[in-house]
């Protein structure tokens, strides 16, 4: 995971191999992981102005994704994309 500059996010990390996000959130400190998320999906978003506004629009409409356990080893599923 690498700290980012956002109002809403804390840090994101990828893992290539599986295509998975990872974005943890300033507020509550949660760790969501996004499925099937491609390299150039993942540079754009890390390269956004607004990270948060990227998230929503680009990322959490178009990819499946589980929210992580505060152990890092539980996932819990989420809601699937449509």
């Amino acid at each position: 995971m690498q700290w980012v500059e956002s109002s809403s996010i804390e840090s994101v990390g990828y893992d290539a191999t599986s295509r998975e996000l990872y974005v943890r959130f300033l507020e509550t400190g949660d760790t969501y992981v996004y499925h099937g998320v491609g390299r150039t999906a993942y540079d754009e978003f890390v390269a956004a102005e607004s990270k948060g506004a990227y998230l929503n629009k680009q990322i959490k409409m178009r990819y499946s994704y589980d929210k992580l356990d505060k152990n890092p080893r539980v996932r819990r599923q989420g809601s699937r994309s449509m």
